[in-house]
């Protein structure tokens, strides 16, 4: 079974670091493209940083830029994001994405609350 579970969500304060984890069931990473997208109630959901897998290109949202890292452990069959600094505005519903050509799977995602 196709799967893609994301882990590590939760309520952390202002300034903290948290990393979220996704792991890939029933297929293997090495080939697909990686996402994490997130959203928030009454808006559509937005890019937060993606991976090539052809040549490794990123890219982070202007938002997060210099606070955010995408990363993925291809013999884990996991992808990554460290999020540092975190501010109230990344509060929202975090999903990991893997696509390839007309394969495309999304996380059922994972809940991050920043707030004092």
């Amino acid at each position: 079974q196709v799967q893609l579970l994301e882990s590590g969500g939760g309520l952390v304060q202002p300034g903290a670091a948290l990393r979220l984890s996704c792991a890939a069931s029933g297929f293997t990473l090495d080939d697909y493209a990686i996402g994490w997208f997130r959203q928030v109630p009454g808006k559509e959901r937005e890019g937060v940083s993606c991976r090539s897998s052809r040549d490794g290109t990123i890219y982070y949202a202007d938002s997060v830029k210099g606070r955010f890292t995408i990363s993925r452990d291809n013999v884990k069959n996991v992808v990554y994001l460290q999020r540092n600094s975190l501010k109230p505005e990344d509060t929202a519903v975090y999903y990991c994405r893997a696509f390839w050509n007309a394969y495309d799977y999304w996380g059922q995602g994972t809940q991050v609350t920043v707030s004092s």
